[in-house]
């Protein structure tokens, strides 16, 4: 079983506040940011079972992304690909 766009909110929800979530031992947060002026998808995903905030920044891996509906694709490809490395 692997993440789909159905398993996300929609953008606008991230443009008001971060969307967490887990898949299967891995976790995920969906955040806006800023970068070169525009705004950006960050995707910061680690290993269950503690939150982000319980979780050693070493512990998590993160890239950016477009804010747009193809820019989120392409998160939820990277997110499944980073699936094995990831889970607990």
């Amino acid at each position: 079983m692997m993440l789909s766009r159905e398993d996300f909110l929609s953008l606008n929800f991230v443009k008001k506040e971060d969307f967490t979530g887990s898949h299967q031992g891995m976790r995920f947060m969906l955040h806006q940011t800023e970068a070169d002026d525009e705004k950006k998808l960050q995707v910061y995903l680690w290993g269950e079972p503690f939150g982000f905030e319980a979780t050693p920044d070493e512990q998590k891996i993160s890239r950016m992304f477009a804010f747009s509906e193809d820019g989120l694709a392409e998160a939820i490809d990277w997110m499944n690909e980073q699936y094995e490395t990831i889970k607990a």
